[in-house]
């Protein structure tokens, strides 16, 4: 397991420098300059200034010579300075993926703490009446927009209703708050981004989780236990459920780069200063060094996502063995 581990590791290498160049190129083939949004809107920008700024940016040299200059910089674990703001772009990424994280920890445990037995009872409970009632329950919950879910519990919770904050991921007041209600304040701005962000995936994960179900539940082994008199509970939860988790973990695996990707829409409706939010408002102002560092870490999470769910299966059943 440990080569295994190891060759995986160093194949990441490789990866992401195939990724990197993809990307470098994509970004630069799309229409538009970093130096558009502070020169062309502006009429009293001059011809001159706007050249200064291309040479400024090292926009003007070949575009194997950007990359290079920026690989060269990224191996020493400098992505630069931001186009927008002049900010080192580490320290920008640094303030705002914490919140991106907590987030959506949050709503992958809510998802698992969810999805999870309502796969397992609707496949044992195949055919009933509570099966056909989640049937129906997780396909709408599959099928409503994230974005207009938010905007209905937004006006219903926080304009009608007034319980629960819309904006931000604090008050106004926070820093006079106690160190007890900091903890209240932040989590009230998090139960809707987290219920939002988490319905979408627990509607998927509870049907692959009732179609693994149902699928080991009919296996010669699970017929075996029952036949030698096991509890039902014993049945389900120790032999098949063991198995039927195998596909969830590849879910999970594959669901790692949407840390970043899938916060976009729920960041910028809820006014969070995430992840999300920020790779939104780079891409809008050409911001290259900032969208380069955010893609490179969304490869790497892919990446290290496929291997964490490798040495899951491993895990989870024992007869998946990496040696050789």
């Amino acid at each position: 397991m440990k080569k295994y581990i190891i060759k995986r590791l160093i194949s990441i290498i490789p990866m992401l420098l195939g990724i990197s160049i993809i990307s470098f190129g994509v970004i630069h083939l799309a229409p538009g300059s970093p130096v558009d949004s502070t020169t062309t809107l502006n009429p009293k920008v001059s011809f001159e200034a706007r050249e200064k700024l291309i040479i400024q940016y090292g926009l003007d040299k070949p575009l194997h010579v950007q990359y290079l200059n920026w690989l060269r910089k990224l191996v020493t674990f400098d992505f630069g300075r931001s186009y927008s703001d002049g900010q080192k772009v580490i320290n920008k990424i640094a303030v705002c993926i914490p919140i991106t994280f907590l987030i959506n920890i949050l709503s992958i445990s809510f998802m698992l703490l969810i999805a999870i037995p309502i796969g397992v009872t609707s496949a044992v409970k195949e055919g009933s009446f509570y099966d056909r009632f989640m049937t129906v329950f997780v396909f709408v919950g599959f099928a409503v927009p994230g974005f207009w879910l938010a905007l209905m519990l937004m006006s219903f919770f926080g304009i009608t209703l007034g319980w629960l904050p819309v904006q931000g991921i604090t008050s106004l007041n926070f820093d006079n708050l106690s160190v007890c209600n900091k903890f209240f304040d932040i989590g009230k701005h998090l139960i809707l981004p987290v219920f939002v962000s988490s319905i979408g995936s627990l509607a998927a994960m509870s049907r692959y989780m009732r179609s693994s179900m149902l699928e080991v539940l009919h296996k010669d082994y699970i017929k075996t236990a029952r036949a030698k008199g096991l509890s039902e509970s014993k049945v389900v939860y120790k032999h098949a459920l063991k198995n039927a988790i195998l596909p969830i973990i590849t879910i999970l695996g594959l669901s790692v780069p949407g840390l970043i990707g899938g916060s976009v829409i729920i960041e910028s409706i809820f006014g969070i200063p995430g992840m999300g939010r920020l790779f939104f408002e780079s891409v809008m102002g050409r911001d290259y060094p900032v969208i380069m560092a955010i893609l490179v870490i969304g490869a790497l999470l892919t990446l290290l996502g496929n291997i964490l769910a490798d040495i899951s299966y491993s895990l989870a059943d024992p007869r998946i063995r990496y040696e050789k």
